[in-house]
């Protein structure tokens, strides 16, 4: 028998509503295969509460956002 979890959903909805609300759904799309590999890792190191990998994934997308201005301002 094959199982599914699916530990991403909630936190990624929980990303999606807050970049949804700040305006930047494209960044969001965008960053999205990225963001899901950056959680995954964090599953894969025993990380399972769906607040923290929403934090933490929103963070994720902070600094990448942040890295991606900076080198339009150069």
């Amino acid at each position: 028998m094959h199982t599914e979890i699916h530990v991403f959903e909630k936190p990624i909805e929980r990303i999606k509503d807050t970049c949804d609300l700040l305006g930047i759904t494209g960044d969001f799309e965008r960053k999205l295969p990225e963001l899901e590999t950056y959680l995954e890792g964090l599953v894969a190191d025993g990380e399972t509460d769906e607040h923290r990998l929403a934090v933490s994934g929103l963070s994720f997308l902070k600094g990448s956002f942040g890295r991606r201005r900076s080198r339009r301002s150069r």
